[in-house]
């Protein structure tokens, strides 16, 4: 190696050192940061308030402005309520979004009301996060707002997942009507565990298929007045689908005890071969003695 390549690579090595020195300084003074910012949480209000809110409005990482959101939920005052909004509104990407969620952890109806603008505005992780901030919130109003003034099926149904996932029966009663009524509507009443909802559907034959979607969520719920319900819809069915349907929400409840009894009072050779099937798809207790009956000719 002659003399000029040798003071290359020293050269080299020398700025490799410097930049893992100047790296290792970096993540020194972040970690240093965070740690600081941390101790803002049990800071009083007067101290953490402007110094959240300058890291915020600052040249600081994600990260540290992540950080500062949570800071400024914890403090009840007006400026750090529009500290967060104005990020609501006004910052990028992830930040924003952040920024959403902390405004259901500060739970101020005002701010709160003031979601439903960005969320009529916002793309679908906007409007995904705004729907984050009322559960955490505890707003179910606001989200039956959301449902009842929705204009694309998607929108209606991430709002009424919500509404079940919070157990918003009264909301959820409210938007029976709708005549985009989805599935994801039954789905979000069996959540929310409203069982005698679900039982009038079930019974109200003016809708085949939606009555048929409630007896399979009956199943889901379970329950010993749910396979009662079963049963009696099995027997008053007036049509195969409906029938099938009741068969399922048994097989869901897990109620071998009422396929069994429909087999032992029936008198049709086919629906006493489809219910002895059903039993075997149960693995049900009962099945062998049906089964050597069956094969002696005793049922």
């Amino acid at each position: 190696m002659n003399y000029m390549t040798r003071l290359l690579c020293a050269g080299l090595l020398l700025g490799s050192s410097q930049t893992t020195h100047s790296q290792d300084a970096d993540a020194d003074r972040e970690a240093l940061q965070r740690a600081a910012m941390d101790a803002l949480v049990s800071a009083p209000e007067e101290r953490a308030l402007p110094l959240a809110s300058k890291v915020l409005a600052g040249s600081y990482s994600d990260d540290m402005k992540e950080r500062a959101l949570f800071v400024l939920s914890q403090i009840d005052r007006q400026e750090a309520r529009d500290a967060i909004l104005a990020t609501a509104r006004n910052g990028s990407g992830e930040l924003r979004e952040e920024a959403v969620r902390m405004i259901g952890i500060s739970g101020d109806p005002e701010t709160l009301a003031a979601l439903r603008g960005l969320y009529a505005e916002g793309d679908d992780d906007l409007r995904e996060a705004v729907l984050e901030a009322y559960l955490i919130a505890d707003d179910p109003e606001s989200v039956y707002e959301l449902a009842s003034s929705a204009t694309t099926a998607g929108d209606f149904e991430d709002a009424v997942d919500i509404l079940g996932a919070m157990g918003a029966r009264e909301q959820l009663a409210r938007l029976r009507d709708r005549a985009d009524m989805s599935e994801e509507w039954i789905d979000a009443v069996a959540v929310s565990g409203d069982v005698e909802l679900l039982r009038e559907i079930a019974t109200d034959g003016s809708n085949p298929d939606r009555q048929a979607k409630a007896i399979e969520a009956l199943g889901i719920v379970g329950g010993s007045d749910v396979e009662a319900t079963l049963v009696q819809i099995y027997r008053d069915a007036a049509t195969d689908e409906i029938r099938e349907a009741a068969l399922d929400g048994m097989l869901m409840a897990d109620h071998d005890a009422g396929v069994l009894e429909l087999y032992r009072t029936s008198r049709d050779a086919a629906e006493k071969k489809e219910l002895l099937e059903r039993l075997v798809m149960m693995d049900s207790d009962a099945i062998w003695d049906i089964v050597d009956q069956a094969l002696e000719g005793a049922e």
